[in-house]
């Protein structure tokens, strides 16, 4: 009998995203008998109308009706069919347990300059920079060596059992830091948590899996803010807590554990909240398909469908090594590990530079005075996350958006190195607001960056995109840290210098690494991926 679901045959070739010509013979063809059997239809994009123009309304092309009841994706993707509001639970979860593993990644900077003094590793009082830049380096040498694996694992076996992985290490490797009773045992620890911590690329792909299409780029959005919310609480931590028992004495005895190890309670505490995280994982569903190949005969038609549906994603056949030719996607990951070195090194740098003798171009903070400062980038990143961000995303097109944050920050680096002629309420002013731009910029940048590589691949290479994208960004900040603590310790030495004297010359370097970064965002360097804005 005569199919029941009109059909509008098009003239020209089907759309590919690819321009490669032996990627169109590779697709299947799906024959109507096999697109129509009971549980699936085939329509066209087109609007239907009555006389079969295009005057109707608007149909999906593929639409699945047609799940895996084992499989844990498609019980996901049946549920969210039926919801189509913000899943509020899993956000919050997502949400907390990004937060909890970012916290470690930069607490130690408010306490680094004082527990390389403390090791009695550096000979010199200039040397100290040179030594926390290594201590620095070790978490992203070791995400480095393992983060594409770990992508690997996420797209195999799931993304929630590499979040899980990640939270234990964080409990264990963090505290085990703060016990640390030599230079050496900070070095291996900092480099195995490192190792361990395999989260941050498959989080973005189950950013995008846990929620309706509509929704996923408020998940991206939401894991960019928990990751800089992160980045900056974990540091106001650090230097709140560390040596407690000279900043708090009437809590903290010399001879109490925190007195010994004064640099344990804050990672003591975090910690803590890392378990609390762990236990939240409990309400996270896995989104990972898991079909049984082997014995689903409709396999190869299911793949075509998602293969098919999802039109915000670049071609996806050749395997794990396609990503490599997927130029979106490369120029987006280029553009990412630019910034995300200049973003590393800023925070090293600015640490180092505030708690530094003023004598040596610095402001003579203590590590609470940085923790306070952070604490308020941090309150002011999240209004600006929830208030200001998404009517800036919604009128300027992303690429666009990433080269104005790029040109506002070079004249805001550059007048760092002046505030060492304020002092009191001025300086705090200043540096408060400064501060706080800067991270804005920053969480903005971060958070275009992963909407255009998620953007650039389907769901089956999501999670090794992204874990390509961790290892390559985590080997510019395994570098930033290194190369800044270097250049910190020589600009301390040239402080009557007649060309960039003292911190202008790390300033300097900061600002030219923003240049590579926005120069990487023109033509012919930048690719755009398929997404219309």
């Amino acid at each position: 009998p005569p199919c029941a679901v009109p059909f509008v045959h098009h003239k020209q070739e089907p759309r590919f995203s690819g321009s490669n010509q032996a990627s169109r013979v590779k697709k299947p063809f799906l024959s109507c008998a096999a697109l129509h059997r009971p549980g699936r239809f085939l329509c066209s994009p087109r609007k239907m109308g009555k006389d079969g123009g295009g005057d109707g309304l608007e149909v999906p092309l593929l639409k699945r009706t047609y799940y895996h009841g084992n499989c844990p994706g498609c019980r996901l993707e049946k549920r969210n069919e039926t919801r189509r509001g913000v899943p509020y639970t899993e956000f919050a979860c997502m949400w907390l347990v990004t937060v909890c593993s970012t916290l470690p990644i930069q607490s130690l900077f408010p306490f680094l300059y004082f527990m390389i003094r403390d090791l009695h590793i550096a000979k010199q009082v200039e040397d100290i920079g040179f030594y926390a830049g290594f201590v620095g380096a070790s978490y992203m040498l070791g995400r480095a060596l393992t983060s594409t694996i770990w992508g690997i694992v996420a797209d195999k076996h799931g993304r929630k059992p590499v979040l899980v992985i990640t939270l234990i290490a964080v409990i264990t490797l963090n505290t085990l830091f703060g016990l640390s009773s030599s230079y050496w045992m900070a070095l291996t620890t900092r480099g195995l948590l490192g190792l361990l911590s395999g989260m941050l690329g498959p989080i973005k792909a189950y950013a995008t899996e846990v929620c309706r299409k509509e929704h996923s780029h408020l998940a991206l959005s939401l894991i960019s803010s928990s990751r800089a919310i992160g980045l900056i609480v974990g540091p106001a931590i650090g230097g709140y807590l560390a040596q407690p028992a000279d900043k708090y004495p009437g809590m903290f005895s010399q001879e109490s554990i925190f007195g010994r190890f004064p640099y344990f309670l804050p990672c003591l505490c975090i910690s803590i909240l890392a378990v609390a995280a762990l236990i939240s994982c409990i309400w996270l569903p896995e989104t990972l398909h898991k079909h049984n190949e082997a014995t689903d005969s409709n396999n190869s038609i299911e793949a075509m469908e998602e293969s098919l549906s999802d039109s915000n994603a670049e071609e996806s056949s050749g395997g794990y090594w396609s990503l490599f030719t997927n130029w979106p996607l490369m120029s987006a990951i280029t553009v990412y590990c630019l910034f995300s070195l200049q973003d590393v090194a800023y925070a090293e740098v600015f640490s180092l530079w505030a708690v530094s003798d003023r004598k040596y171009g610095g402001l003579s903070f203590t590590s609470t005075d940085v923790g306070s400062v952070l604490a308020l980038s941090g309150l002011f990143l999240l209004i600006y996350q929830i208030l200001i961000y998404p009517s800036v995303a919604k009128a300027i097109e992303p690429i666009t958006l990433v080269r104005a944050t790029a040109i506002l920050t070079l004249p805001l680096l550059a007048s760092y190195p002046f505030m060492t002629t304020l002092s009191g309420f001025n300086l705090q002013l200043v540096v408060n607001c400064a501060s706080s731009l800067k991270n804005s910029f920053q969480v903005t940048t971060i958070t275009v960056c992963n909407i255009l590589m998620n953007d650039a691949v389907s769901q089956d290479l999501r999670a090794s995109a992204n874990g390509l994208s961790v290892t390559l960004m985590s080997i510019f900040k395994a570098v930033a840290p290194a190369v800044a603590g270097v250049i910190f310790s020589w600009a301390q030495r040239r402080q009557t210098a007649s060309f960039l004297p003292g911190d202008h010359l790390v300033f300097f370097m900061l600002n030219a690494a923003t240049v590579i970064g926005l120069m990487c965002t023109f033509g012919p360097h930048f690719a755009r991926g398929s997404t219309k804005h």
